[in-house]
């Protein structure tokens, strides 16, 4: 498992999925992405620079990206619901291995397993960010809806 996160946390910083790289190999020739480009090239320049196999890199970032949850749906809702329950968390910023191919498999497969549980949202109460937040509206020089619409 640690291995699987390892690789999770590698691909998370070169911005490409590494989990079909030879783990025993050097790094391949890594595709330009949106990725955070110098965190990118200094994750290639270690490796090139260290002469690192994937496993070896992969092992050396070990928690580049933080907690890695890795599995099934299912899996991953359970370690979800698990931190939350214990109070461990009170939320998660998620981040994806690569783009868009990681976000789509969390959307549409781990989301409705966490809905189904009754731990995320499926819709909101309010129409704003600020609303949902129970945060007061601040006063807008520019628009007074008790005038009605635009101040002069």
């Amino acid at each position: 498992m640690y291995y699987a996160n390892a690789i999770a946390s590698l691909s998370i910083a070169l911005g490409h999925d590494a989990s079909k790289f030879d783990p025993d190999e050097p790094l391949p020739k890594i595709p330009e992405t949106n990725a955070s480009k110098s965190g990118r090239e200094r994750v290639i320049d270690l490796a090139r620079r260290e002469n690192l196999t994937v496993r070896q890199l992969a092992l050396r970032l070990g928690g580049y990206g933080g907690l890695a949850f890795v599995g099934t749906p299912a899996t991953i809702a359970d370690q979800m619901e698990e931190w939350l329950a214990s109070e461990a968390s009170d939320g998660f910023n998620v981040m994806f291995p690569y783009l868009p191919e990681g976000l789509d498999d969390f959307v549409d497969r781990v989301v409705p397993e966490l809905q189904r549980r009754g731990i995320f949202r499926r819709e909101y109460e309010g129409k704003t960010l600020r609303e949902n937040l129970g945060l007061p509206r601040p006063a807008n020089r520019f628009f007074s809806p008790e005038a009605g619409g635009a101040v002069s």
